[in-house]
C-alpha cells in the first residue's frame, strides 16, 4: 500500500503549488472575463476585440514573436553548438553568455533605451563617425521601423540565453559514440549537425521553442521601456486596462486571448517537433 501511494504524495507539493498558484487565479480570471453585473457575458470580448487599438495590438504582439523567436533559435543553436565544441574556456564563454538572464526586462529595455535614445551611444558614435552632424530622435512616431527594431534586439539580446541554457543541456545528453561512428564513416560537421544534432535535439527544441514562444507572446517592459504607446502590444493593453481604465473584466479577456494564442503556438510546435514513438536521447 505504501508503495502505491509514494508516487501520490511526492507530486502532492507540486499538485497543490499549482492549484493554489496557476488553477485557482485562472478560474478566478476566467470568471472575472465572462461575467459582468448582468452574468454571463462576451461583452468584454467585443469591448476589447472591437476597440480600434486591438488589431494594431495584435500584429504587433505576432510580428515580435515572428521576428525575434527564429533569430533567438539560429543565434542559441549557433552559440550552443561552439559552446559544446570548446575545449578550454567552456564554462567562461557559457557564463559570459547567460549573463543577459540576470537582467529583468525593464533594465534591458532601459539598457537600449540608453544605446537608442538621442543623447545615447548611437547617436555619439555616429556623429564621431561623420555620419550625422547632430543627434537625432532615432525613436519616434515618425520612424515606426527603427522602434520596431529597437524592440527586437533588446528581446534578442536579453531572452536568448534562455534558449541556450536548454540547448546546450540537450545537446549535452546526446552520446558522443554517434558523432564518433559519423566522423568515422566520413561525415563533416554540416552532416553531423543535420543528422545527429537537430533530430537528437528535437525534445530540447520544443521545450525551448515553446518557452520562448510563451514568453514573446508576454513581452511588456522591453516594449514600454524603448516604444510606449509608439508600439502597442497586448500585454500593453492588459495592463491599461487594469490600472489605467480600471476596468478588469476587459484586462482578464484580453489575458484569456494572450492565453489561447500561447496554446495554439504550443500545440503547433509540439505536433511539428514531435519525437516518435520509442525515440530517446
Amino acid at each position: 500500500m505504501h508503495s502505491r501511494t509514494l508516487p501520490y504524495l511526492l507530486i502532492l507539493p507540486v499538485t497543490v503549488f499549482l492549484g493554489v498558484f496557476f488553477l485557482y487565479p485562472f478560474v478566478l480570471v476566467a470568471q472575472q472575463a465572462f461575467t459582468t453585473g448582468a452574468g454571463f457575458t462576451f461583452d468584454n470580448f467585443t469591448k476589447v476585440t472591437t476597440h480600434w487599438k486591438f488589431p494594431t495590438s495584435f500584429k504587433n504582439t505576432l510580428l515580435l514573436a515572428a521576428a525575434v523567436v527564429p533569430v533567438q533559435l539560429a543565434l542559441a543553436l549557433l552559440m550552443a553548438t561552439m559552446v559544446t565544441n570548446m575545449k578550454k574556456g567552456r564554462d567562461l564563454v557559457l557564463y559570459v553568455w547567460t549573463i543577459p538572464l540576470g537582467i529583468s526586462d525593464l533594465a534591458a529595455g532601459i539598457i537600449w533605451l540608453a544605446i537608442f535614445e538621442q543623447s545615447g551611444f548611437l547617436n555619439s558614435m555616429m556623429q564621431g563617425l561623420g555620419f550625422i552632424e547632430q543627434p537625432t530622435n532615432l525613436i519616434s512616431y515618425q520612424s515606426p521601423m527603427l522602434v520596431f527594431v529597437a524592440i527586437a534586439l533588446a528581446e534578442i539580446w536579453r531572452a536568448t540565453a534562455i534558449m541556450l541554457v536548454i540547448l546546450v543541456a540537450g545537446i549535452g545528453l546526446i552520446p558522443k559514440e554517434y558523432y564518433e561512428a559519423a566522423e568515422v564513416f566520413g561525415a563533416g560537421p554540416w552532416k553531423r549537425f543535420t543528422r545527429i544534432t537537430l533530430p537528437l535535439l528535437r525534445p530540447s527544441l520544443s521545450t525551448a521553442l515553446v518557452l520562448r514562444v510563451i514568453l514573446a507572446f508576454e513581452v511588456f517592459a522591453v516594449v514600454q521601456a524603448l516604444g510606449g504607446t509608439l508600439f502597442p502590444v497586448l500585454m500593453g493593453e492588459t495592463y491599461k486596462y487594469q490600472f489605467e481604465l480600471l476596468n478588469g473584466g476587459a484586462a482578464a479577456a484580453i489575458a484569456l486571448i494572450i492565453l489561447v494564442i500561447s496554446i495554439a503556438a504550443t500545440l503547433v510546435i509540439l505536433r511539428v517537433l514531435r519525437v516518435p514513438k520509442g525515440a530517446s536521447i
